[in-house]
């Protein structure tokens, strides 16, 4: 068994492939492989990086967060997608992580650069990972600039106006 190092020099090298993708985020994991029952990534994500509102809702899926470089913003909805809560994650604040709990409407949003773990249970099934907010729009469409703005300013008791022009 080798052990695995994360250093500087890794947050950099994510941190160009970030820039590099047109996702505008890279992934880095440290399982084996998605059949593992714990997964186990760092994330580095650019503030143009859009990650469509979501939840886990098989009832052991929960998620772990802990930022280690850059603040990173996490955002719960209640099932209509009115903000009910955001929460500002820092290295060097008052809160450093969470945990999310299954069936948790949520989204993340950062403002500059930023790298963090992400921990959930396994395994990773891509087919049912993942229930997308159907008020959210999907990733690469032209309604996701506009939405990536106003979320990021959105407010606890707020809803997206831009839905609102949309319907």
């Amino acid at each position: 068994m080798t052990v695995q190092r994360f250093d500087q020099e890794m947050i950099a090298e994510m941190r160009a492939q970030a820039e590099a993708s047109p996702r505008r985020r890279a992934h880095k994991n440290i399982h084996s492989d998605y059949q593992q029952p714990v997964q186990r990534l760092f994330v580095s994500m650019l503030p143009d990086s859009y990650v469509r509102p979501h939840r886990h809702s098989q009832p052991t899926k929960w998620e772990f967060f802990l930022v280690i470089d850059g603040m990173l913003e996490l955002l719960f909805f209640d099932e209509q997608g009115e903000l009910t809560e955001r929460i500002a994650l820092s290295p060097n604040s008052d809160c450093f992580g969470v945990e999310i709990p299954p069936n948790t409407w949520h989204a993340t949003v950062c403002h500059a650069p930023v790298t963090f773990v992400e921990v959930k249970q396994g395994p990773y099934e891509i087919s049912d990972d993942k229930d997308f907010a159907q008020w959210a729009p999907a990733e690469n469409t032209n309604e996701v600039p506009a939405f990536l703005a106003e979320l990021k300013l959105l407010r606890p008791g707020e809803r997206m106006s831009t839905l609102a022009q949309q319907a």
